[in-house]
């Protein structure tokens, strides 16, 4: 699968956010999308993913151009920032719902065995976080967005996901955003910086200096 967003324009009360968008993402790669806090990552997730309408916009499909929302096909799974799952759902019915194996979830996380039989609402923050990211990776999908994955997640926890990210990469393409940007640049095939409304594709890391996105001397080179 080969995705690609192109020629998107998105306005906000007649202030263009966005303006020359080029994202291509496929299967086996991690593509990442990096950049300052408030410049758009999120509204790129969503108009990828269909959730919001810009002004102008051009999603392919394998060179197809796809005139319906991405969501709309049942090929992609999108985590956003904000809890999706109701706090009423049982684990058990929700790994029931996604087709997935509590077992092998279990393995990755042991220390969720005692809430099998728990609603969503019984975890604290960061349990959610990993149970919905989980989620979005191993369900059924051809293409995956993943806002903000590692937000709440403990260092042992962000490794296991990382492991997680790296296995689904071979039947999917994975694009994903994050603040943490040590964790993007170790998890990434391609990576994207979005600035000043438009993305730029970073084929050395010292570029993320040159663009002043990090600090000189951040990137630690071998």
């Amino acid at each position: 699968m080969i995705f690609e967003l192109d020629n998107v324009e998105l306005y906000f009360k007649n202030k263009r956010v966005l303006n020359g968008i080029y994202l291509k993402a496929e299967t086996g790669k991690v593509t990442s999308i990096l950049g300052r806090n408030g410049c758009g990552k999120s509204s790129l997730m969503n108009i990828a993913f269909g959730y919001l309408k810009p002004k102008f916009k051009l999603v392919r499909l394998n060179n197809k151009p796809l005139l319906k929302p991405l969501y709309l096909t049942g090929s992609a799974k999108y985590l956003p920032q904000y809890n999706f799952i109701p706090n009423g759902m049982k684990l058990s019915f929700i790994f029931k719902l996604y087709k997935l194996s509590w077992n092998n979830f279990i393995e990755n996380f042991n220390n969720f065995s005692i809430y099998k039989n728990s609603k969503i609402k019984a975890l604290s923050g960061g349990e959610r976080r990993i149970l919905e990211t989980y989620i979005t990776l191993k369900a059924k999908s051809d293409i995956v967005f993943l806002d903000e994955p590692f937000s709440h997640l403990s260092p042992l926890h962000i490794e296991v996901v990382k492991e997680i990210i790296d296995i689904e990469k071979k039947q999917k393409a994975i694009i994903i955003s994050d603040h943490m940007y040590e964790h993007i640049i170790e998890s990434s095939d391609d990576i994207y910086l979005l600035k000043n409304g438009t993305t730029k594709k970073i084929e050395k890391l010292t570029e993320l200096e040159d663009y002043k996105y990090l600090s000189e001397g951040c990137l630690i080179t071998s």
